[in-house]
Parts: C-alpha cells; structure tokens; sequence
C-alpha cells in the first residue's frame, strides 16, 4: 500500500504560496490566498487532481479481498478513531458493517473535547496518543509532519475514497451556478455582492467553519487549501448545522462542505460548479425540491461527474496511521484493509463518495 497521496501536477503545486500564520488576534485571519490557482485549474484540466493512483492492499501481495471476513491480520481489542465530521456518513454506513462482520474489531469514535470534530482535531488526538487512527478529509500539512517528527512519531496518510466538496446557498438565491473563477474572486474577497457574478444585489457571506479558537477550516480548491484573506466578510460557525441553520436565515450566505453531507439537505440550495460559464455541473442528481420542501425522492450524489473530473472540486478522503510497530498501526491498517475491500468500496459507493476502484 503506498503511504503517500497520488502526485499533482508540479505547475498547480507551485500557484500555491504557503499559508502565513494567524496574525490577528482580534478575530480576523490575515492569510494569504493565492489568485492563480484557477487559471491552473482550468488550463490543466481538473481530473488530473482526481485520478487515483493504484492502491495495493497493506501487507498484503495479492489482489483484494472481496469482503470483510477476507482482511488478514486484523488485531482484536476495541480502538479509537475520529477526525473530518465529512467521514460521518462512513461511520455511518460502512464502519457498522465492518463491525458486525468482524466482532472481535471493534471500533469507538472519540470527539475532541473543547473544539469541533475536524481533520485537524483528529491529527492532533492521534500524536498525543488518543487515538488509534485518525480520518482525515485533506492531506497532512508540513506542520504535522514537523509535529510528529519532534515526538519521533511517523505518519503516513494512505487514500481510501473521493469526496466532493459541495457549496450551499440560500434556497431563494437566484443563480444557475458559479465558475471556479468566480468561486476563487469569492474566496479572495475580491467578489463581495452576488450582482459581480450575475446574482441579485446581495452581499455575500460566507459562513466558515473553524477547528479551533484562532484556526478556520482549509477550504480545499482542486487539491489546493486555501483561509480567509482580510479582504474578505465572513462569519466563523463551530458546525455544518449550525451553518445550515443560519444559511437558512441569510440571503446572501454560503458555505461548502462534504457532498455527501449537503445534498440530503432540504433547508439550502447548492449551486452547480464549472470551469467555463454556462457550463456548470451539480453535485447531486435529481430534483432539489422547492423552498421548504423535501422532494420525494431525495437528490442523490452525481458520483459519475464527480469519478470523471466533470463536477470540479474534489478531495481524497485519507486514514492517518502512526507507524510505530505497536497495535495502533496494526489498526489503521486493518481499518484501510477493510475499506479498500471490494465490499468496503461498494458501502462507500453507496456512503456518497467515490471509489479508488
């Protein structure tokens, strides 16, 4: 099993500036967002950031299992895991599944204890030994990897699934969809009404998840991880729900999250992405019902644009394993083993997301 992501393309890796640290400590993040990456996007040809790389199976020379009773070398014992609220439907759906097949596996999903659940927060619980494994739902910084290194600890991050990264507004917003130009003039601060990019003359907000008191949440952009610049007009939100609740009650909002998550939704509308105007894609499949109103049946994920590349803001969902030797690594392992089954990529088929098969 490799233990490092699918390369990107050395020309998007270098419009990417590195992130300055939070300087303000009034509340607002002065954090560089970088304008090139769009253009890249667009010229290069967005399912180059999604192609997956061949995964082999850890620990293993032959080919997959198919189900989970098949796993070789699963420790036995109860092990803590947590990280990215987008890996909720995965607990969901697949990870009772592993555990009712494999009962002597038996897996606790451990929230931090002063801040959201967030690929950060798991990272962190996972080097000071709270957890086993963590889910993470973007690669590791170079900080991590520096924080590990100081604690004679080794990470690796190991690819199980695409997700795709949906963007919500208000149901009434009157919009066909955005670019990813005008998503990135958005996110730079440089767009602050939504009349800039043929919307109704209201200002946009943006509602934006943070990970603890002075960090937001990445915003991944085709691979890319942008914050807030200081030109920009946002409101910080400790969860999606409490974003879709205040979603609901502005006009002018927006926020982004797992597809997986926001398309069952009924109380906002997402908007459909695309790399040229007028030719926009949405994350789901299906009617999305009228204000207030749930249709029957519910909207489904567009998991066939979001396996092409057609759909263009995608993420690899990650495992995060310790490798120490001791049971913890036996058990992110096991745990990634279990997921890149041909059953366990079929359950995260049917989570929402798409399969590295």
């Amino acid at each position: 099993m490799q233990s490092s992501p699918p390369r990107r393309p050395r020309l998007a890796q270098a419009s990417l500036e590195k992130l300055s640290a939070p300087s303000s400590v009034g509340g607002s993040l002065i954090l560089v967002f970088v304008l090139i990456w769009a253009a890249v996007l667009i010229g290069s040809g967005f399912s180059r950031f999604v192609r997956p790389a061949k995964v082999q199976l850890m620990g293993a020379k032959s080919s997959y299992p198919h189900r989970f009773t098949q796993v070789p070398s699963v420790p036995t014992g109860s092990f803590k895991y947590g990280g990215s609220t987008a890996w909720a439907p995965i607990r969901l759906v697949v990870d009772s599944s592993i555990q009712a097949e494999r009962l002597e596996f038996q897996l606790r999903y451990v929230e931090p204890r002063d801040y959201p659940s967030s690929s950060s927060q798991g990272i962190r619980m996972l080097l000071s030994g709270q957890l086993s494994f963590a889910q993470s739902a973007r690669p590791l910084m170079s900080a991590e990897y520096e924080a590990a290194k100081r604690q004679g600890i080794t990470l690796k991050q190991i690819p199980v699934a695409i997700d795709g990264v949906a963007l919500a507004v208000h149901p009434r917003l009157n919009l066909p969809g955005l670019t990813l130009n005008q998503l990135q003039l958005i996110y730079s601060g440089q767009v602050k009404n939504w009349k800039q990019v043929g919307g109704p003359d209201l200002e946009v907000l943006p509602f934006w998840r943070f990970q603890n008191a002075t960090h937001l949440m990445d915003f991944p952009v085709g691979g890319l991880y942008s914050r807030p610049t200081k030109m920009m007009n946002f409101e910080a939100v400790p969860t999606t729900t409490e974003a879709l609740r205040r979603l609901a009650g502005s006009p002018g909002g927006l926020y982004y999250a797992s597809a997986s998550v926001l398309v069952p939704q009924c109380s906002v509308k997402l908007l459909p992405l695309g790399r040229q105007p007028g030719r926009f894609v949405a994350p789901y499949v299906g009617p999305q019902g009228s204000v207030g109103e749930c249709p029957n049946p519910r909207p489904r994920i567009n998991l066939s644009a979001l396996q092409t590349g057609q759909y263009p803001i995608t993420r690899y969902l990650y495992v995060i394993v310790k490798e120490n030797g001791q049971v913890e690594q036996q058990a992110g392992e096991a745990y990634v083993n279990f997921l890149l089954t041909r059953q366990g990529q079929a359950l995260l088929s049917q989570a929402g997301f798409v399969s590295l098969r």
